[in-house]
């Protein structure tokens, strides 16, 4: 399976309570779980600096990790900005 690095930023208008974000999370994981089958979530990150959430997600089929990105921008008001990844020492293999 391929792996996706997801780079969220959340709008400042999302919410007007912290405590608000975490039912707009809740509803974005339900509806890519429910929409996106082919996306397996790895591991969530909240961050500090350029982006809110970074998100490793892997899957065989680019189109459904594309389709889970525009349900995180249209649910969950954010911009997002999708990186392929690889695991470091793969890399090494390979050069």
């Amino acid at each position: 399976m391929a792996t996706y690095i997801i780079l969220s930023r959340i709008s400042p208008e999302a919410f007007s309570d912290p405590f608000e974000f975490k039912k707009i999370a809740e509803s974005v994981a339900s509806r890519i779980k429910k929409d996106c089958p082919g996306v397996v979530w790895k591991e969530s990150y909240s961050t500090t600096g350029r982006f809110d959430a970074v998100d490793i997600v892997e899957s065989e089929d680019p189109k459904q990790v594309m389709k889970a990105t525009m349900i995180i921008r249209a649910f969950g008001h954010s911009t997002t900005e999708t990186l392929a990844g690889m695991p470091w020492d793969d890399f090494l293999k390979i050069i």
